[in-house]
């Protein structure tokens, strides 16, 4: 297409206000029908008075109805005003339809961050992701904060962390770079309001207080201190984490795992069986009491698990074990729950809606269930807490618990380890 060849007197210095005023208008992609001009200095008032064919100067400040323009454009042989303005100022934008697609930028970057496998898998986290989405863009880009999310979610995903001190765990999660986590960055800051939120905590304001939540989540604790209870594991190897959980299964007693040794585990072959995991410490306690020496395979979390506790879990994965969890009902055990379904792709074990209705009306009513988020596994399961408002701790269903795993040795022999259980 030919371009239209502009007459000079439409093209002058004093004009350039006039074209720069409607290249703006027109810029916006809205509609355009007058333009307001100004402030005008005296040359250029006669130069607007001039092409519009004024017999006195116009005001300082005069709009200029687009139609007169295009008429005189014409008239003149210069193709349209869109034309004129193009030469004159250079190519015209479209303002709305860049502010329509960045608020679709926006839209489509909390919509991801909202529905993250990270965030869907541990819905408490979606309070954090909400007030990201409050916090607004990193230096009003949606690239960056994506970047920063993106990196936030990572971090997320490798954690809990299994005993490195900072620097290595961020190296190792953060391509090399062992400050990325260091205190006063934009990343630390989100990750440990990421973990507050998902520990209903507060946000940590001061660095012992940060440095206890990155403990909480295996970050900077040492081999020796982080330590997983269990109970019931029989493993065939002869490594020297085998030969002391099948010890202790043998004499009928629980075992306390560290860290190093679950890191070193040597020769460790576990059968191809059900483990159960529970929140409480009590309630393996009673297994062991019941069971004895026939202790099916437990695992306690004691509460939020550790760095021992995931690094065990996925050790009897490998080995082939299916995982169990059960916790209490509370909003706190709902959302250790789903971290640990999350993180090791164990199973709900008795922690449906139907068993908390069960359990809600056997047993004495229950403190406050606090803070609920939803249970991924059944979303009717925190509906039904927060109606009848009552927690029921797993402490009070012991007993159907260990009737499952009695359920699972089979007909019972008699063990003179085994205590009777109280």
């Amino acid at each position: 297409m030919n371009t239209p060849r502009i007459p000079p007197h439409l093209t002058g210095t004093r004009l350039r206000p006039v074209w720069q005023a409607v290249h703006d208008r027109l810029s916006t992609g809205r509609p355009v029908s007058g333009v307001r001009l100004g402030p005008l200095d005296d040359d250029e008032r006669e130069a607007l008075a001039d092409l519009l064919g004024l017999d006195r100067l116009p005001d300082q400040r005069p709009t200029v109805r687009l139609a007169r323009l295009e008429a005189i454009v014409a008239e003149a042989g210069g193709g349209t005003v869109r034309d004129v303005v193009t030469q004159v100022i250079g190519p015209l934008g479209d303002r709305a339809a860049e502010r329509r697609r960045q608020e679709d930028d926006r839209a489509a970057l909390w919509a991801w961050l909202e529905t993250h496998d990270i965030v869907r898998a541990q819905p408490a986290l979606a309070e954090w992701a909400l007030h990201c989405r409050g916090q607004g863009l990193v230096d009003g880009s949606v690239h960056r904060t994506r970047d920063l999310l993106s990196a936030a979610v990572a971090v997320l995903a490798a954690l809990p962390a299994e005993g490195e001190p900072l620097p290595v765990f961020a190296a190792r999660v953060r391509h090399g770079d062992p400050h990325a986590l260091d205190d006063g960055t934009r990343l630390s800051s989100l990750v440990l309001r990421a973990l507050s939120t998902l520990h209903g905590t507060a946000v940590p304001d001061s660095a012992h207080a940060r440095r206890a939540l990155w403990s909480r989540a295996g970050v900077a604790d040492d081999e020796l201190s982080a330590t997983v209870l269990a109970a019931g594991l029989r493993p065939a190897g002869e490594g020297p984490l085998s030969r002391i959980a099948a010890i202790c299964s043998e004499a009928g007693h629980a075992v306390s795992l560290t860290l190093a040794q679950l890191r070193s585990p040597g020769d460790f072959r576990f059968p191809d069986r059900a483990v159960h995991i529970t929140e409480n410490p009590s309630v393996l306690a009673l297994a062991v009491r019941r069971f004895g020496a026939r202790c099916p395979p437990l695992v306690c979390t004691s509460g939020w698990p550790n760095s021992a506790v995931v690094r065990l879990l996925h050790l009897l994965t490998a080995e082939g074990a299916t995982l169990r969890h059960h916790g209490d009902f509370d909003g706190e055990g709902i959302r250790i729950a789903a971290h640990v379904m999350h993180r090791t792709a164990a199973a709900p074990w008795r922690m449906s809606a139907h068993d908390y209705l069960t359990a809600v009306t056997t047993t004495p009513r229950g403190p406050s269930p606090g803070r609920l988020t939803e249970a991924p596994w059944d979303p009717a399961l925190t509906t039904a807490m927060a109606e009848h408002g009552s927690a029921v701790m797993e402490e009070t269903v012991a007993g159907t618990l260990l009737d499952d795993l009695a359920r699972q040795l089979g007909p019972a022999r008699h063990d003179p380890r085994a205590r009777p259980a109280t």
